[in-house]
Protein backbone atom coordinates (compact mmCIF):
# COMPACT_ATOMS: atom_id res chain seq x y z
CA UNK A 1 0.00 0.00 0.00
CA UNK A 2 2.93 2.38 1.09
CA UNK A 3 4.32 1.43 -2.70
CA UNK A 4 1.23 2.63 -4.58
CA UNK A 5 0.84 5.73 -2.59
CA UNK A 6 4.17 7.04 -3.79
CA UNK A 7 3.75 5.69 -7.19
CA UNK A 8 0.39 7.15 -7.73
CA UNK A 9 1.43 10.33 -6.96
CA UNK A 10 4.23 10.45 -9.54
CA UNK A 11 2.13 9.09 -11.82
CA UNK A 12 0.00 12.03 -11.57
CA UNK A 13 2.97 14.54 -11.79
CA UNK A 14 4.61 12.98 -14.67
CA UNK A 15 1.12 13.16 -16.21
CA UNK A 16 0.47 17.34 -15.52
CA UNK A 17 4.20 17.99 -16.43
CA UNK A 18 4.36 16.30 -19.96
CA UNK A 19 1.59 18.17 -20.78
CA UNK A 20 2.99 20.97 -20.59
CA UNK A 21 4.56 22.47 -23.69
CA UNK A 22 3.89 19.46 -25.80
CA UNK A 23 0.72 20.70 -27.42
CA UNK A 24 3.75 23.46 -28.56
CA UNK A 25 6.24 21.17 -29.72
CA UNK A 26 3.63 19.18 -31.59
CA UNK A 27 2.19 22.18 -33.41
CA UNK A 28 5.56 23.03 -34.40
CA UNK A 29 6.65 19.47 -35.14
CA UNK A 30 3.53 19.48 -37.96
CA UNK A 31 4.99 23.03 -39.32
CA UNK A 32 8.14 21.13 -39.99
CA UNK A 33 6.18 18.51 -41.68
CA UNK A 34 4.63 20.86 -43.86
CA UNK A 35 7.73 22.72 -45.02
CA UNK A 36 9.85 19.66 -45.98
CA UNK A 37 7.23 18.82 -47.44
CA UNK A 38 7.30 22.02 -49.57
CA UNK A 39 10.66 21.60 -50.13
CA UNK A 40 10.19 18.12 -51.77
CA UNK A 41 7.54 18.95 -53.76
CA UNK A 42 9.60 21.98 -55.25
CA UNK A 43 12.18 19.69 -56.03
CA UNK A 44 9.64 17.31 -57.78
CA UNK A 45 8.65 20.01 -59.55
CA UNK A 46 11.98 20.87 -61.01
CA UNK A 47 12.62 17.30 -62.04
CA UNK A 48 9.14 17.25 -63.80
CA UNK A 49 10.06 19.92 -65.89
CA UNK A 50 13.42 18.27 -67.47
CA UNK A 51 11.87 15.84 -69.87
CA UNK A 52 10.60 18.61 -72.12
CA UNK A 53 13.84 20.82 -71.36
CA UNK A 54 15.79 17.58 -72.62
CA UNK A 55 13.82 17.15 -75.18
CA UNK A 56 13.69 20.81 -76.53
CA UNK A 57 16.94 21.38 -76.52
CA UNK A 58 17.54 18.01 -78.45
CA UNK A 59 15.27 19.15 -81.16
CA UNK A 60 17.58 21.86 -81.79
CA UNK A 61 21.26 20.71 -79.92
CA UNK A 62 21.75 16.99 -80.70
CA UNK A 63 24.81 17.26 -80.73
CA UNK A 64 25.57 18.43 -76.92
CA UNK A 65 25.11 14.62 -75.95
CA UNK A 66 27.24 14.95 -73.10
CA UNK A 67 25.21 17.69 -71.44
CA UNK A 68 22.22 15.73 -72.27
CA UNK A 69 22.92 12.75 -70.85
CA UNK A 70 23.96 14.18 -67.54
CA UNK A 71 20.94 15.74 -66.54
CA UNK A 72 18.75 13.05 -67.76
CA UNK A 73 20.98 10.11 -65.76
CA UNK A 74 20.72 13.15 -62.69
CA UNK A 75 17.34 13.13 -62.63
CA UNK A 76 16.89 9.35 -62.69
CA UNK A 77 18.99 9.30 -59.72
CA UNK A 78 16.96 11.56 -57.99
CA UNK A 79 13.69 9.53 -58.58
CA UNK A 80 15.82 6.66 -57.46
CA UNK A 81 15.82 8.23 -53.37
CA UNK A 82 12.86 7.64 -50.96
CA UNK A 83 14.18 10.21 -48.92
CA UNK A 84 13.86 9.77 -44.69
CA UNK A 85 14.38 12.86 -43.60
CA UNK A 86 15.01 11.64 -39.93
CA UNK A 87 18.01 9.68 -41.33
CA UNK A 88 21.34 11.34 -41.65
CA UNK A 89 22.87 9.22 -44.42
CA UNK A 90 19.58 9.33 -46.58
CA UNK A 91 19.22 13.37 -45.81
CA UNK A 92 22.90 13.34 -47.36
CA UNK A 93 22.12 11.11 -50.42
CA UNK A 94 19.38 13.18 -51.17
CA UNK A 95 21.14 16.13 -51.27
CA UNK A 96 23.72 15.18 -53.05
CA UNK A 97 21.82 14.05 -56.50
CA UNK A 98 19.52 17.31 -56.09
CA UNK A 99 22.76 18.94 -56.23
CA UNK A 100 24.05 16.92 -58.87
CA UNK A 101 20.59 17.61 -60.98
CA UNK A 102 20.59 21.50 -60.65
CA UNK A 103 24.58 21.15 -61.68
CA UNK A 104 23.48 19.86 -64.69
CA UNK A 105 20.91 21.64 -64.97
CA UNK A 106 23.38 24.90 -64.67
CA UNK A 107 25.48 23.60 -67.49
CA UNK A 108 22.81 22.46 -69.74
CA UNK A 109 21.37 26.05 -70.13
CA UNK A 110 24.97 27.25 -70.39
CA UNK A 111 25.35 25.30 -73.39
CA UNK A 112 21.98 26.57 -74.88
CA UNK A 113 23.65 30.15 -74.90
CA UNK A 114 25.43 29.24 -78.11
CA UNK A 115 22.09 28.51 -79.97
CA UNK A 116 20.18 31.22 -80.99
CA UNK A 117 17.64 29.24 -82.81
CA UNK A 118 16.91 27.99 -79.15
CA UNK A 119 16.72 31.14 -77.56
CA UNK A 120 14.14 32.12 -80.06
CA UNK A 121 12.58 29.14 -79.24
CA UNK A 122 8.61 29.71 -77.33
CA UNK A 123 8.70 26.57 -75.70
CA UNK A 124 12.23 26.83 -74.28
CA UNK A 125 11.76 30.13 -72.94
CA UNK A 126 8.92 28.52 -70.86
CA UNK A 127 10.85 26.41 -70.02
CA UNK A 128 13.70 28.22 -69.52
CA UNK A 129 11.50 30.61 -66.90
CA UNK A 130 9.76 27.96 -65.18
CA UNK A 131 12.77 26.34 -64.10
CA UNK A 132 13.76 29.44 -62.75
CA UNK A 133 11.19 29.95 -61.09
CA UNK A 134 11.09 26.70 -59.87
CA UNK A 135 14.70 26.50 -58.38
CA UNK A 136 13.75 30.56 -56.51
CA UNK A 137 10.67 28.56 -55.23
CA UNK A 138 13.07 25.64 -53.78
CA UNK A 139 15.71 28.41 -51.89
CA UNK A 140 12.14 30.07 -50.30
CA UNK A 141 11.34 26.44 -48.89
CA UNK A 142 14.69 25.39 -47.90
CA UNK A 143 14.98 28.90 -46.42
CA UNK A 144 11.23 28.15 -44.44
CA UNK A 145 11.91 24.80 -43.36
CA UNK A 146 15.32 25.64 -41.50
CA UNK A 147 13.51 28.07 -39.47
CA UNK A 148 10.28 25.82 -38.48
CA UNK A 149 12.89 23.62 -37.85
CA UNK A 150 15.18 25.54 -35.51
CA UNK A 151 11.39 26.77 -34.12
CA UNK A 152 10.96 23.40 -33.09
CA UNK A 153 14.20 22.61 -31.71
CA UNK A 154 13.81 25.99 -29.54
CA UNK A 155 10.51 24.87 -28.06
CA UNK A 156 11.99 21.67 -27.25
CA UNK A 157 14.72 22.80 -25.42
CA UNK A 158 12.41 25.31 -23.79
CA UNK A 159 10.49 22.53 -22.21
CA UNK A 160 12.75 20.28 -21.60
CA UNK A 161 13.89 23.16 -19.55
CA UNK A 162 10.40 24.11 -17.59
CA UNK A 163 10.05 20.44 -16.81
CA UNK A 164 13.84 20.40 -15.39
CA UNK A 165 12.38 23.31 -13.54
CA UNK A 166 9.82 21.71 -11.99
CA UNK A 167 10.94 18.95 -10.81
CA UNK A 168 13.43 20.41 -9.28
CA UNK A 169 10.76 22.33 -7.41
CA UNK A 170 9.22 18.93 -7.06
CA UNK A 171 12.38 17.23 -5.19
CA UNK A 172 13.19 20.59 -3.02
CA UNK A 173 9.49 19.96 -1.24
CA UNK A 174 9.62 16.44 -0.68
CA UNK A 175 13.13 16.79 1.08
CA UNK A 176 11.71 19.08 2.99
CA UNK A 177 8.80 17.35 3.92
CA UNK A 178 10.97 13.67 4.39
CA UNK A 179 13.31 16.25 6.51
CA UNK A 180 9.87 17.26 8.72
CA UNK A 181 8.92 14.07 9.07
CA UNK A 182 12.10 12.90 10.50
CA UNK A 183 13.06 15.82 12.71
CA UNK A 184 15.99 16.98 10.75
CA UNK A 185 16.59 19.60 9.18
CA UNK A 186 16.78 20.35 5.17
CA UNK A 187 18.73 22.59 2.46
CA UNK A 188 16.40 25.93 2.07
CA UNK A 189 13.74 25.64 -0.94
CA UNK A 190 14.06 27.54 -3.69
CA UNK A 191 11.80 28.37 -6.78
CA UNK A 192 13.67 27.84 -10.04
CA UNK A 193 12.86 30.43 -12.67
CA UNK A 194 11.04 29.70 -15.76
CA UNK A 195 8.61 26.88 -14.36
CA UNK A 196 5.64 25.98 -16.17
CA UNK A 197 2.57 26.68 -15.85
CA UNK A 198 1.01 23.42 -14.48
CA UNK A 199 4.29 22.80 -12.08
CA UNK A 200 3.10 24.34 -9.13
CA UNK A 201 -0.43 22.63 -9.32
CA UNK A 202 1.35 19.24 -9.94
CA UNK A 203 3.85 19.43 -7.14
CA UNK A 204 1.24 20.98 -4.07
CA UNK A 205 -0.85 17.87 -5.45
CA UNK A 206 2.07 15.64 -5.42
CA UNK A 207 4.77 16.26 -3.31
CA UNK A 208 6.93 13.90 -4.74
CA UNK A 209 10.57 13.70 -5.70
CA UNK A 210 10.70 15.22 -9.17
CA UNK A 211 14.11 13.51 -9.92
CA UNK A 212 12.12 10.69 -10.62
CA UNK A 213 10.37 11.87 -13.80
CA UNK A 214 12.35 12.34 -17.01
CA UNK A 215 12.68 15.69 -18.32
CA UNK A 216 13.90 15.17 -21.45
CA UNK A 217 10.40 13.67 -23.40
CA UNK A 218 9.85 17.29 -25.75
CA UNK A 219 13.35 17.37 -26.27
CA UNK A 220 13.64 13.59 -27.31
CA UNK A 221 10.30 14.37 -29.74
CA UNK A 222 12.07 16.85 -31.66
CA UNK A 223 15.70 16.05 -31.11
CA UNK A 224 15.75 13.52 -34.38
CA UNK A 225 14.05 16.21 -36.43
CA UNK A 226 16.01 18.66 -35.74
CA UNK A 227 19.68 16.75 -36.37
CA UNK A 228 18.37 15.26 -39.40
CA UNK A 229 19.51 18.91 -41.07
CA UNK A 230 22.62 19.63 -39.73
CA UNK A 231 24.14 19.27 -42.97
CA UNK A 232 21.04 20.66 -44.94
CA UNK A 233 20.69 23.58 -42.80
CA UNK A 234 24.09 24.87 -44.08
CA UNK A 235 23.44 24.85 -47.83
CA UNK A 236 19.82 26.71 -46.52
CA UNK A 237 19.47 30.09 -48.41
CA UNK A 238 20.42 32.44 -45.23
CA UNK A 239 18.32 35.47 -47.21
CA UNK A 240 15.50 33.69 -48.42
CA UNK A 241 11.80 35.44 -48.43
CA UNK A 242 9.66 34.97 -44.64
CA UNK A 243 6.76 33.03 -43.97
Amino acid sequence: MRLITRILPLMLLASLLSGCGYNAIQQKDEAVKASWSEVINQYKRRADLVPNLVQTVKGVASQEERELTEVTNARSRVGQINVNADDEASLKQFQQAQGELGSALSRLLVVTENYPQLKSDQNFRDLQAQLEGTENRVTVARGRDHRQDLRLQDQAELHRGQRSADLQRAGGRFRQRAAAAAGTAAGPLTDAPGHCAAGPAAVAATGVAGAAVGADSGAGFAGGRYHRHAGYRAAAGAGAAGD
